[in-house]
């Protein structure tokens, strides 16, 4: 509500909101999540394992502003980060929620659940009846993300998810009970009821695996299967020579992951639409040599050419691409390009497996992903706020042992 100041409240980022736990871990997730241009874990379950940095975020401010005795600092944040990622997954690993028709989000309500809990200094039965709560809850549906109903709500179901985890966690610590077969309970249990009657597989142990593999989105603002097809049509940007009317064809292979969540074909109703479409985000690849948040606006996408080249695009599976995409030891996003004019000549195939995100690209992707954090800070801060930013995360005693309160300051508009 307009005018709303919590005593001791929950910061926002970039802004003066001073507002409850719940309310800010939904803003700030939201924030955090709303461009798509995170990061992602790719499995049998998509998803963002950030998104549950909102919850973690306003949890561990909450934490430093009340009770500065706890010494609540960003290790805090960051170790509950990795637990979060571990947590959101190796659930993801081998339970296809998708596949029901629920959305990944649901794995982000489990994982904030069980690392606020801790945070919040809640008992092991107690998180144990936070997490039984997270499963009784209805479950977000997929068809926001799909066509004919994509829209803007995913954008802000994940912060919709943390900030609901942050709830449960709170009526959990005021006294709420839990419910012991909230997933195998017979015909009433989450297993029969939302999955299917399919059994939750946990293969592996909880350690650091996902924060140590997971994918950064550093180089579009792109859902993540595409990435690599954006990348490729990039590259033939530069060899097309704005020969676009001489085009006959367009070939992308691609594994069945990304057909199955982003191909699509026809009219699409709006950014939200066109940010999960393959053939859109390869067609402005391949007309501007780039892709940005903006491109998906109506004045860019009004271009007839954009819907002229999806017109002669193909999207083919390679079942080498998609085995790959589930190898553990390879967990590729690869798709390939190739145009064909009407002369009959055509391109060399531009073939990308890995994109600059991935852990076998970090040399070349961790440079990049620090000059993204610094232009994107510039957009917000004045100079010198930057340059203190980003000195302290060079420096990784003082940053580690920086109370969250003191580090939330520094995200907070400043005043002349």
């Amino acid at each position: 509500m307009e005018g709303t100041e919590v005593p001791n409240g929950v910061r926002v980022l970039g802004t003066n909101y001073k507002l409850d736990p719940i309310k800010a871990a939904w803003d700030n997730g939201a924030i955090i999540r709303w461009l798509d241009f995170n990061d992602t874990w790719l499995a049998a379950e998509w998803g963002h394992p950030s998104d549950n940095l909102g919850g973690i975020l306003a949890a561990c401010d909450y934490m430093s502003q009340n009770f500065p005795e706890k010494e609540i600092t960003v290790k805090e944040i960051l170790y509950s980060m990795i637990k979060a990622h571990e947590i959101q997954g190796v659930l993801a690993l081998e339970n296809s929620f998708n596949r029901v028709g629920l959305d990944h989000v649901l794995l982000v309500k489990i994982a904030s659940v069980a690392v606020i809990s801790v945070i919040l200094g809640l008992t092991k039965d107690q998180t144990i009846d936070a997490l039984s709560q997270a499963f009784v809850d209805g479950q977000s549906l997929r068809t926001y993300r799909h066509a004919p109903n994509a829209g803007p709500r995913k954008s802000w179901a994940a912060g919709d998810a943390t900030s609901r985890a942050m709830q449960l966690v709170w009526l959990t610590k005021k006294g709420q009970i839990g419910y012991p077969s909230a997933i195998s309970a017979p015909t009433w249990g989450f297993k029969d009821v939302l999955f299917k009657g399919n059994e939750l597989i946990l293969n592996q142990e909880f350690d650091s695996y996902v924060m140590e593999n997971v994918l950064f989105k550093i180089s579009f603002p792109a859902e993540f299967h595409a990435q690599t097809a954006v990348e490729a049509a990039v590259k033939l940007h530069k060899k097309l020579d704005g020969k676009f009317d001489e085009i006959e064809k367009i070939k992308i292979i691609t594994h069945e992951s990304a057909i199955r969540i982003i191909s699509k074909e026809g009219a699409l109703n709006n950014p939200a639409d066109r940010d999960h479409c393959l053939q859109y985000m390869t067609a402005i690849g391949l007309l501007k040599g780039d892709l940005i948040a903006e491109d998906y606006e109506d004045d860019i996408a009004s271009n007839p050419l954009i819907d002229q080249l999806r017109d002669k695009m193909e999207v083919e599976e390679n079942k080498t691409f998609s085995e790959d995409y589930l190898d553990p030891d390879k967990r590729s996003i690869a798709n390939s390009l190739q145009i064909f004019f009407k002369d009959g000549t055509s391109t060399d195939v531009e073939e990308v497996h890995y994109p600059i995100g991935h852990k076998n690209r970090r040399s070349e992707g961790i440079p990049i992903l620090i000059n993204k954090f610094k232009k994107n800070l510039k957009i917000q801060f004045s100079d010198k706020r930057v340059s203190e930013v980003m000195k302290l995360f060079e420096d990784d005693e003082k940053l580690l042992s920086l109370p969250v309160k003191e580090f939330v300051d520094l995200f907070i508009p400043e005043t002349n």
